[in-house]
Order: C-alpha cells, then structure tokens, then sequence
C-alpha cells in the first residue's frame, strides 16, 4: 500500500484544452476592433502558439495593456472560447485517474478565475486544484506545481507534470518532479528536446505514462 497520495498535474491550453482556434480568433476579434481594420491569422506571427496572447495584440498593433490584460480581452475570450473543446480523451483520462485515487490539478497561464467559467464543467469538474497567473510565480518556475501539490497534500515525489511546452518541462523539473511531455500539444515533435521525463504522443497514454513513473495511488 502507498505511504501517501498520488498526484497528476497539467498544464491546461495544448494538454486538456485545444483552445488554439479560440485565442487567434480573440486576438484577431480585439485588435480589429481597436484598429478599426480586419485581421486574418495570415498577419499572426509563425511561431504564435509559443507568444502570450498579449505578445500576439503587440505583434498587431496593439499595445495597451488595459485592453490585453482587461475587460475587451475578457468578453473577447469568453466569446472565442465557445469553440474550443477538450482533446480527444481528455474526460475518460481524467475519469480514470480519478477513480484511481490519484488527484488531480492544473497549473496554467490563465487566471485562476477564469478557469472557473471558460473552462468546460465535463472537465473542469475533476480539478481538486487550480494554480493559475497570479497565484504564484508562472513557469519556467516549479513555484506553480509546488503550491499545488501543497494544497492537495501531495509531496513532489508522489507527483508528475504533464505539460507541452519547455517552460512546463523547466518548471517540473525545478519542481523536483517528473515530467511528461505531450506530443500531442502546440510544441509537437520539437518537445523531445526540452527533456520530459517521458514523452507521449497521446493524451490517453498518460494514465500509463504516470503509473510508471509513480506506481500505484
């Protein structure tokens, strides 16, 4: 029998949530509307998966940070975000894992708030915790994924990280815990590099992926 908990963590935008298509048609939304011109996605950057949506409103023409951090930014999300749904498998792995005994948690970039709201309830409604921007220092940091695990009770070395990006896989590891990387996300292929502890290529492996790195819940 364990001596203690075990803990899944994700990151949440490009892990659970293929919220790609809603960001661009936010970001595209808001700065036509303060530019008073269209935008198509062919103006966004190439490496836009990789920029905040703020860097992306910058790139534009945008540069008011009440507009990228305020209420236009906010309605003009909440409207995009209808269009993005979980990836493939996302609420059969969080029902496993679930009904393993393993708890589960998100660390994300997005407001903890908004989580609350933007986020679908057939997945949102397994998180036992959410660190989101402004809780603790973002990643690359392990600050993130440390107050997690503290507010489920869960220590570091009962815990993995699924993320897919290098800064979730630099935050894991100064976290000290293992990482998984999800091939699956907006990184792709190129995640290999960064160094997950393991890598793969679909969300509904991560069940597997976790108990091998944890045993048992």
């Amino acid at each position: 029998m364990s001596s203690s908990p075990t803990a899944v963590l994700f990151d949440l935008d490009g892990v659970l949530l293929d919220s790609r298509r809603a960001v661009r048609q936010a970001v595209l939304g808001v700065a036509g509307a303060v530019l008073g011109k269209p935008f198509d996605e062919g103006e966004l950057p190439a490496d836009l998966d990789h920029l905040r949506h703020d860097e992306l409103l910058a790139h534009l023409g945008v540069v008011d940070q009440e507009i990228a951090f305020g209420t236009p930014w906010e309605l003009a999300l909440g409207v995009a975000m209808r269009n993005a749904s979980p990836f493939p498998g996302a609420v059969e792995v969080l029902r496993d894992l679930a009904a393993a005994g393993t708890e589960i948690g998100v660390v994300t970039m997005q407001p903890r708030s908004r989580v609350a709201w933007m986020i679908p309830q057939e997945i949102s409604s397994y998180f036992s915790v959410v660190v989101g921007w402004g809780d603790a220092e973002p990643k690359p940091s392990g600050a993130g994924i440390l107050l997690a695990l503290d507010r489920l009770g869960v220590p570091p070395g009962r815990a993995c990280f699924v993320g897919d990006s290098p800064s979730d896989i630099a935050a894991a590891s100064a976290a000290g815990v293992p990482s998984i990387g999800a091939a699956w996300g907006y990184t792709g292929p190129a995640l290999e590099s960064s160094g997950p502890t393991v890598l793969v290529h679909a969300l509904t492996h991560v069940p597997d992926a976790a108990r091998r790195l944890l045993g048992p819940a």
